[in-house]
C-alpha cells in the first residue's frame, strides 16, 4: 500500500458519489410513495421488514425507526422465514422487502405463501423490471447511476439510498400520525434520550425537609446557614403568607462581602434578589436545563401559584443524566 495514497480524497468522493445519489433519490418520492405510506399507515398489524445481506442490515435499522416513530414494525430474516419465522407474519400485517438487485432468492421463495396469506407486498428494489418489483403491490424505486466503491460492487450509494428512503416512509408516517415528543419518549424509556424526554422537575428537584427556606425577617447570618446545611448553594426567601419573594445564593454573598455588609443585624429581605427564576414542578428538567443555561444560573426554584414547593441546581441534572 502507497504511503502517499490520499485517503481523504477519496473519502471525500465517496461522500460526493452517495450525496449526488440521495438528489437523485427525490424522484422516487411520488404516488407509489404515497400510496405505501397509505397503505402502512392503515396497517391493523405490523409492518414486517425483510432483505438479505446489507439490504438486511439496512432493514433491521428501518424497522427500528418505524418502530420507535409510531408505527409497529420488526424485522424478519428472510432465511429464517422460511424455516419457521414465516409463522411471525400475521394477517393485517404489511411486508416490506428490500433488495437493490430485486431478485433475491430467499425472499422471492417466500412471496407465494405471502400472497396466499393475502398480506400486501411493498417492495423497495432498484431494478423497476426486477421479479420482486413486479410482483409487489406498491414498488418503491431506489436506483442509483454508481456505488461508491470503484468496483461499482460494494453496496455504499444503493445502501445509503435504501436506508434514507426507510426513513422518508418513517418520518412521513410518523408526521401524519401526529406523533409527538411524549409518544416518542414513551418508546425510550432508557438512556439519555429516555431521561431527557420523560424526566419532569417534580423527579429531580429538593422537597420538604431538604428545601432551603428562610423568612424575609431572617439575618443574613440565618440565611447562610440554611444554604449551608441544604448544600443548593442557594436559599429561597417567602414572606408571611408562605409567598416566595426571592432567593439569595452563594454569589450573592460574595458580592456582600465586597461591601462589608453586617450578616448578624442586616435582614436578607433586604438584600435578597428579587422576582427569581422559577420553574413549575410539572415541566421537562431539559426544560429547567435550558432556562438554566440561558439565564446563566447554577440553580431554580419551583413554584406553583408563586407557593414554593421544590429548588435544584446543575448537580441535580448532572446526576439525573438530564446533561
Amino acid at each position: 500500500m502507497s504511503d502517499t495514497f490520499d485517503y481523504c480524497d477519496y473519502g471525500r468522493k465517496v461522500i460526493e458519489i452517495e450525496t449526488e445519489a440521495l438528489q437523485k433519490l427525490t424522484k422516487y418520492i411520488n404516488g407509489s410513495f404515497s400510496e405505501a405510506c397509505h397503505l402502512i399507515a392503515n396497517c391493523t398489524g405490523k409492518v414486517i421488514v425483510m432483505g438479505m445481506g446489507k439490504s438486511g442490515h439496512i432493514g433491521n435499522k428501518i424497522a427500528a425507526t418505524l418502530a420507535s416513530t409510531g408505527t409497529p414494525s420488526f424485522f424478519v430474516h428472510p432465511g429464517e422465514a422460511s424455516h419457521g419465522d414465516l409463522g411471525m407474519i400475521k394477517k393485517g400485517d404489511v411486508v416490506l422487502a428490500i433488495s437493490n438487485s430485486g431478485e433475491a432468492s430467499e425472499i422471492l421463495t417466500l412471496l407465494p405463501v405471502i400472497k396466499r396469506l393475502g398480506i400486501p407486498l411493498i417492495s423497495m428494489t432498484g431494478k423497476p423490471e426486477s421479479s420482486m418489483a413486479k410482483l409487489a403491490q406498491i414498488h418503491l424505486q431506489i436506483t442509483v447511476d454508481q456505488e461508491a466503491c470503484p468496483l461499482n460492487l460494494a453496496p455504499t450509494s444503493s445502501t445509503t439510498a435504501t436506508l434514507a428512503m426507510g426513513d422518508a416512509l418513517a418520518i412521513a408516517l410518523m408526521q401524519a400520525r401526529g406523533f409527538t415528543a411524549d409518544d416518542f419518549a414513551l418508546s425510550h424509556p432508557g438512556g439519555a434520550l429516555g431521561r431527557k424526554l420523560l424526566l419532569r422537575i417534580s423527579d429531580v428537584m429538593h422537597t420538604g425537609d431538604a428545601l432551603p427556606m428562610v423568612a424575609e425577617d431572617a439575618t443574613i447570618k440565618d440565611a447562610l446557614l440554611e444554604v449551608s446545611r441544604k448544600g443548593l448553594g442557594m436559599t429561597a426567601i417567602i414572606n408571611a403568607e408562605q409567598k416566595l419573594t426571592g432567593i439569595f445564593t452563594d454569589g450573592d454573598l460574595r458580592r456582600l462581602l465586597d461591601k462589608r455588609t453586617d450578616i448578624h443585624s442586616t435582614t436578607i429581605g433586604a438584600v435578597m434578589t428579587r422576582n427569581p427564576a422559577t420553574i413549575t414542578p410539572n415541566l421537562l428538567a431539559a426544560e429547567g436545563l435550558k432556562l438554566m443555561e440561558d439565564r446563566k444560573i447554577n440553580g431554580l426554584l419551583v413554584t406553583e401559584n408563586q407557593h414554593l414547593v421544590g429548588a435544584l441546581n446543575m448537580h441535580d441534572l448532572l446526576k439525573a443524566g438530564v446533561m
